[in-house]
């Protein structure tokens, strides 16, 4: 059994909080091992924000301790609360399999015998990978699902499938973790800690994973594993440069397999009667079993290949196919099909393509139904659509020929504003009491702040590429309330990793249009809370001070204590409690300029007792207990005053860590008691988890 005082021992307990910051209890598990690793070390220590600088301050850590019990039995504590807090993980409770495979399947027998000879041969060290590569709509993705299931017997622990086109690599590790079964509030924050936890997860699993439509090596490491029971298969275009693994080509179908993919799809009697036809047909799809799917559906029908429309090529398959589909669409779902394809929407619903197409969300839903039967967009998660690449340049191109580029540019902005609408309306229904919240006019409105947020969630990578086409357009003013507009779902959400790419936009588009603005201002404010929350903290630094000096020089006072207090809430993250207190101090010397009649008076007090909070927080990891707890009262007395249930339980539980820190546990144990009766009600599921840590610690 592992030291628990040894170097290794301490090492992991510190890796795990940190990498469980996802959450407000795991910043406060963070925290108090700041505070902790200072009263041990006898001075200030800056957490760590790599491995080497984490082995660095275990080793500290581990000399002081293994000479002084009472440090050891401080410590001690502080990890078996860590170590049961993690030990509920749901991981290994649940089996996930792959989407369907397709019904008609032919050919392909090389590559299975050579996906099924990596999956078997001996491990050895070397991790079983596979690059099942191909041209789009050769069948890449039909052969890695098929074979999946061909061989589900496999892998009793399940199969993880996740599609790149959509998701980068710190939501495709999130996307495993979920499947797994880790709870939402435990996935880490950084792709690092992720993808370590992620392995940790597979080390003893016999699974498969399918990574779908890769792009390049550095999406697909971070899922990688050297676990002696996973197999990975990576299905791309082209093989990733630099990624070491078994090479499967897929290539087009010999004429024989494509005439018998053919038949299975459309019927032995179709294909007889279109006999005739039958070698141009072939010639066109060229051994691409999208393109053989898609002339199933109009085999008696053969579209003539001088009948193109303009601008649009016909010498890929998948383009050739589209263009014979695209022929026999009725004109009101041509024309969506043109309009919703102008722009790269990471997923398309009924509204989006209503805005596009300037039609009601009725027709627009029919349009798409036949968009789906003629095999022009896929269906996805949760209902929405989406476009094959080759697909949606087809679309495009053909919507430049036929509608002129203003009807187009018309169609990306009345999307744009859709966007907007929504972001605004959700935000402000999310957050009606923020003044981040953008303002703007909204008419979409939610039931309430839970359907709202759901809403920005669902909407999010939509959002994302909204902003980049506004800021294509020069529509200076969407691409920074779309940005404001996100603060809710940051705040309540996460979805950090999604959201930093708009963020950023956002920011440059403020400095360039509206320097030294309190929107400029709030912007970095919001760029910064994401920096922080990834674990970036010198970019979130930077941040924090634009946004400072944006709301100071625009004069918004209650902008430039916020920017202040969140200066110190990175400080607090990085165990530098001093300079945290000190910059709560100032932003409640920013708030006192603020007059009876200046835009935020209103909300003084609960920002005053927020600082105070903060204040707490900060004194407690300086170990000056007294006047942490004395701090820590007055903001839960406003907070009690006020009926704010979740900010008073946040409070006794700062109170409650407070007096744990000094040994009180009798004191601890009722305020423990009590955020906890207030949180079950709140459904604050990670809150509650700390607490019954924090109880626990209390009995024991």
């Amino acid at each position: 059994m592992l030291d628990p005082i040894s170097l290794g021992a301490i090492a992991a307990v510190l890796g795990a909080v940190g990498a469980g910051m996802a959450n407000e209890a795991g910043r406060w598990a963070w925290e108090s091992a700041g505070g902790l690793v200072r009263r041990i070390a006898g001075r200030e220590v800056v957490a760590p924000a790599t491995r080497e600088q984490l082995e660095d301050v275990a080793r500290l850590v581990h000399e002081r301790v293994r000479d002084d019990p009472e440090l050891a039995r401080a410590w001690l504590r502080f990890a078996e609360g860590v170590r049961g807090r993690h030990s509920s993980s749901g991981v290994g409770r649940r089996r996930p399999g792959l989407p369907p495979g397709p019904r008609s399947f032919t050919d392909r027998g090389s590559a299975l015998r050579l996906l099924d000879g990596e999956a078997t041969r001996a491990h050895r060290g070397r991790p079983r990978i596979a690059v099942v590569h191909g041209p789009e709509g050769i069948g890449t993705s039909s052969l890695a699902l098929h074979w999946g299931w061909l061989r589900a017997d496999r892998f009793p622990h399940g199969q993880l499938y996740v599609d790149l086109r959509t998701r980068g690599p710190a939501e495709a590790t999130s996307t495993f973790l979920r499947l797994l079964g880790v709870p939402e509030e435990e996935i880490p924050p950084t792709v690092e800690d992720r993808s370590a936890l992620l392995r940790d997860c597979l080390t003893d699993r016999r699974s498969l994973l399918v990574l779908d439509h890769a792009e390049s090596a550095a999406q697909v490491r971070p899922l990688l594993t050297a676990a002696p029971g996973v197999f990975t298969l990576v299905v791309a275009r082209h093989p990733p440069a630099g990624l070491d693994a078994l090479r499967v080509p897929v290539g087009p179908l010999a004429r024989r397999d494509a005439v018998r993919l053919l038949t299975d799809l459309a019927g032995k009697r179709t294909v007889a009667a279109a006999r005739a036809a039958l070698p141009g047909v072939l010639e066109r799809c060229g051994g691409s079993p999208y393109a053989l799917r898609a002339a199933a559906t109009h085999l008696l029908s053969p579209a003539s290949p001088a009948a193109r429309p303009p601008g649009t090529p016909g010498d890929h398959p998948v383009h050739t196919a589209a263009m014979d589909s695209y022929r026999r669409l009725t004109p009101g779902a041509a024309r969506l099909y043109r309009l919703t394809g102008v722009h790269d929407w990471p997923t398309v619903d009924a509204a989006t393509a209503a805005r596009a197409a300037d039609v009601s969300e009725a027709e627009a839903r029919r349009h798409l139904a036949e968009l789906v039967d003629a095999l022009l967009i896929e269906t996805s998660e949760g209902g929405r659509h989406r476009f094959r690449p080759a697909v949606r340049t087809h679309a495009a191109r053909t919507a430049a020929a036929t509608d002129g580029v203003a009807a187009c540019s018309a169609a990306v902005d009345r999307v744009v504003r859709h966007c907007r609408d929504l972001a605004v309306g959700a935000a402000r229904a999310a957050l009606p009491e923020s003044w981040r919240v953008p303002r703007a006019h909204s008419p979409v409105g939610f039931a309430d702040r839970g359907a709202a947020v759901a809403a920005l969630a669902a909407e999010a990578p939509n959002l994302v590429a909204a902003v980049r086409a506004a800021e294509e357009f020069g529509d200076v003013d969407s691409v920074l309330t779309l940005c404001r507009a996100l603060w809710p779902l940051q705040l309540k959400a996460g979805h950090h990793d999604i959201l930093l790419p708009a963020l950023r936009i956002g920011a440059r588009v403020a400095d360039a249009h509206t320097p030294g603005s309190a929107s400029a201002g709030a912007l970095h404010a919001q760029l910064a809370h994401s920096l922080t929350e990834s674990r970036r903290w010198d970019e979130a630094e930077s941040e924090i001070r634009a946004a400072a000096r944006d709301e100071r020089a625009s004069g918004h006072a209650r902008g430039h204590a916020s920017a202040v207090e969140f200066l110190g809430l990175l400080r607090l993250r990085q165990w530098r409690f001093e300079e945290a207190g000190a910059a709560f101090q100032e932003a409640g010397r920013i708030l006192d300029s603020i007059g009876p009649g200046d835009e935020g008076a209103a909300d003084l007090p609960r920002a005053r007792a927020l600082l105070q909070r903060h204040r707490g927080r900060a004194l407690r990891g300086l170990g000056r207990r007294t006047e942490a707890v004395a701090t820590s009262e007055r903001a839960l007395a406003f907070f009690r005053g006020r009926g704010e249930a979740y900010n008073s339980a946040r409070t006794l539980t700062d109170l409650a860590e407070t007096h744990l820190d000094a040994g009180a546990a009798n004191l601890a144990l009722p305020l423990v008691e009590e955020a906890l009766t207030v949180l079950a009600r709140e459904n604050a599921t990670p809150h509650v988890a700390w607490l019954r840590t924090l109880r626990e610690r209390c009995l024991t």
